[in-house]
């Protein structure tokens, strides 16, 4: 289930409508803060992010998601969006 999530942010469009599920805009201001400084979509950064964070996170981190999921009703989306929670940058206010 999350691996298809995650193959599946190839798409930008997948990516896009992803994030926009979420309704959270201080998440959607650090995505979008995050693209403008790298030169890059917003749909490549969330896909960026994803398969960094699946590639380098440690077991705490990953037992730490795990528990995020058990408790959500969308797993795959509330795994999504605690990701880009934990590796975007903050943005400055």
């Amino acid at each position: 289930m999350l691996g298809d999530l995650i193959a599946s942010l190839e798409d930008p469009n997948v990516a896009v409508a992803v994030v926009a599920a979420f309704d959270e805009p201080g998440l959607l201001a650090r995505l979008a803060a995050a693209a403008e400084a790298a030169g890059h979509s917003p749909a490549d950064i969330v896909g960026s992010a994803v398969r960094n964070f699946v590639d380098t996170a440690s077991d705490d981190l990953w037992t730490q998601l795990i528990g995020i999921m058990n408790r959500a009703q969308d797993p795959g989306l509330a795994a999504i969006r605690a990701i880009l929670e934990k590796t975007l940058p903050d943005v400055e206010t």
